[in-house]
């Protein structure tokens, strides 16, 4: 495995380059690993402290939450310090936590992962934010199911985080390929409205998709593309019959968005024609009371995408508490370890 070089002094900050020809402006792995996403007043503290030889001092770090969630992150942020000499405690990853309560300690020398507290802190508050928010669609679909498809409004390079974080909170599936083969589950979905509009007609491409995809591509088709939803599901039905999972409303807001009468009437006019197995399928700009409500009004499933994506972080700080193993800490943070019952010791120092 290469070697990775961490930026250590301003030195380093100062002689970094660029990669020519650079495409994409997210962060690589190794530019993570290697310190440069961190916030540079912490590379002036390694500086300082080098300069006064305390770099190395035994330090206890805690993280609080500024608010209830799940945490996730966790597994990176081992990852992240897989190699250093420190000692990781934490709530497990997809464990419940309280407003302030305390999620993770670290204990060791202060110059072996200070410089990575901003990385820490935004690998647990992103994915515990999309986790909350995709615990709370769950919670609202009850027993039905709930998938990702948020992956079109984050940047690529976080869209597969996002992803594994929704499926800890509790979602059923996610569309992002890398998401799901991160997860170690199969991407979900089906086909979207462009495939109906250059075929020409929602019945055609039922037809065609029933017979080009594999018989493990579930058979769910979009029928809000041209014309009545209700007149669409029927035709698609009849078309295709028993092998025919699911239809999927997805109706814009500009034509009044998916409401509970229309997934109603759907569910009427598939039952009095025979249909009572096809299942309603619901996404477009749902959060969890469009979910309770959709389910309510007989919708089986549904896709949920920037309530999930567009959550906010949930704010987390990170604060020394001990020192040469002696209480101290900053105005306002009590001094020494905080007891938490839910904090296992999941990496040893060395």
């Amino acid at each position: 495995m290469e070697k990775i070089k961490e930026i250590k002094n301003l030195k380093d900050v100062k002689s970094y380059k660029l990669t020519k020809g650079r495409r994409i402006h997210s962060a690589t792995h190794k530019e993570i690993l290697s310190g440069l996403t961190t916030d540079i007043y912490f590379i002036r503290t390694y500086e300082i402290l080098k300069h006064l030889n305390l770099l190395d001092t035994p330090v206890t770090s805690e993280v609080f939450a500024r608010d209830e969630g799940i945490l996730v992150g966790v597994e990176e942020v081992l990852n992240l310090l897989k190699d250093k000499k420190v000692g990781v405690w934490s709530i497990p990853e997809g464990g419940e936590f309280e407003k302030k309560e305390v999620v993770m300690r670290i204990e060791g020398p202060y110059g072996e992962f200070g410089a990575y507290e901003t990385v820490i802190l935004g690998m647990l508050a992103s994915a515990s934010g999309w986790a909350k928010a995709a615990k709370e669609c769950k919670e609202a679909a009850k027993e039905k199911s709930v998938f990702c498809f948020g992956a079109r409004h984050v940047h690529p390079a976080v869209a597969p985080v996002m992803e594994r974080a929704s499926l800890i909170g509790g979602v059923d599936g996610v569309s992002c390929i890398l998401g799901a083969k991160l997860a170690g589950v199969i991407p979900s979905g089906t086909i979207p409205h462009t495939a109906i509009i250059i075929t020409g007609d929602t019945v055609e491409l039922a037809k065609a998709y029933d017979k080009f995809m594999p018989e493990d591509a579930p058979r769910i088709i979009l029928i809000d593309t041209f014309k009545d939803e209700a007149e669409e599901t029927l035709r698609v039905a009849q078309a295709l019959k028993k092998k025919l999972l699911g239809v999927r409303l997805d109706t814009p807001k500009e034509r009044g968005g998916v409401t509970p009468d229309l997934v109603k009437e759907v569910r009427i006019r598939l039952n009095q024609a025979g249909f009572n197995y096809v299942k309603i399928f619901v996404s477009g700009g749902l959060n969890p009371e469009k979910v309770k409500i959709l389910g309510e009004a007989g919708a089986d499933a549904f896709g949920v995408g920037s309530y999930i994506s567009a959550a906010p972080p949930i704010e987390m700080t990170m604060d020394i508490r001990m020192v040469k193993n002696k209480p101290l800490a900053k105005r306002g943070r009590t001094p020494g370890r905080t007891r938490n019952p839910q904090l296992k010791k999941l990496k040893h120092k060395g």
